[in-house]
């Protein structure tokens, strides 16, 4: 082959690697988390790692797709700052259809810039109970009463901050009330219910969101490419033996072998 013709092939190969490059660069991401189970400890890092990995690759919204009965109060609080503190927006989805964003996924829900419901799901119930070793442990009035006026004027705060109903959410923590996604959607609970993510993608282009820093963000997410960042193995190993049941089974097992 002459050293003309090795030389144009080269450079129709390097714009067309070019091409490709600008093109995947200009294609919107969106980062999906997936969070199942109780709050704790190694949700926060999870969910910490999600955020920092979508702010740094330029992902255009952050979605965490959850489905929660609840969990520890330190853990909920380190989460909710997580998403507050972003610089991408970030979108809770509680999903799929059978869910529920119960007790402490209700803060988690209401800090979202946008918040999202599946058909067929739930959110509410977010009294809070003390929890020791062999379950629920009671609390004393005037402690009950300390805990609940903190929680309630945290979810007031959260709430006020995404313009949501801050009356149903001292509710939901005061007297336990719980809402449909139909009726979350009419409460201004949350801001839309989508049956499925693709949906949600769609339905989120154009939409725009207040930082925290006051910036307004107009999402793009036409054509969107859905990233899904999981938990590492070490993660789903310690979120793993984390559970409660898990837990006291290794307590048991340790105790017989001492």
């Amino acid at each position: 082959m002459p050293k003309i013709m090795r030389i144009v092939l080269l450079l129709g190969v390097l714009v067309c690697a070019l091409i490709a490059i600008d093109a995947q660069a200009s294609t919107p991401r969106v980062d999906v988390l997936h969070v199942k189970g109780t709050i704790n400890p190694v949700l926060v890092d999870y969910v910490a790692r999600g955020i920092e990995q979508a702010e740094e690759d330029g992902a255009v919204a952050c979605i965490i797709q959850l489905d929660t009965p609840g969990g520890l109060d330190t853990s909920m609080r380190d989460i909710v700052k997580e998403i507050v503190n972003a610089d991408v927006p970030v979108v809770v989805y509680v999903s799929p259809s059978g869910a529920r964003a119960a007790s402490a996924g209700v803060f988690i829900t209401m800090a979202a810039h946008v918040a999202v419901m599946a058909p067929n799901t739930a959110i509410g119930a977010a009294h809070p109970v003390s929890i020791g070793t062999e379950g629920e442990a009671a609390m004393s009035e005037a402690m009950e009463e300390k805990v609940v006026n903190d929680a309630a004027a945290y979810i007031r705060s959260i709430a006020e901050a995404h313009g949501r109903n801050m009356e149903w959410a001292e509710e939901a923590v005061r007297e336990s009330v719980s809402a449909t996604e139909q009726e979350a959607l009419e409460l201004n609970v949350i801001d839309m219910v989508a049956p499925n993510l693709d949906s949600l993608v769609s339905q989120l282009d154009g939409r725009e969101v207040t930082m925290l820093d006051g910036r307004v963000v107009t999402l793009n997410t036409r054509g969107a490419v859905i990233n899904d960042v999981d938990m590492s193995t070490i993660e789903k190993f310690l979120y793993a033996i984390a559970d409660p049941n898990i837990a006291y089974i290794l307590l048991s097992l340790a105790s017989l072998g001492i």
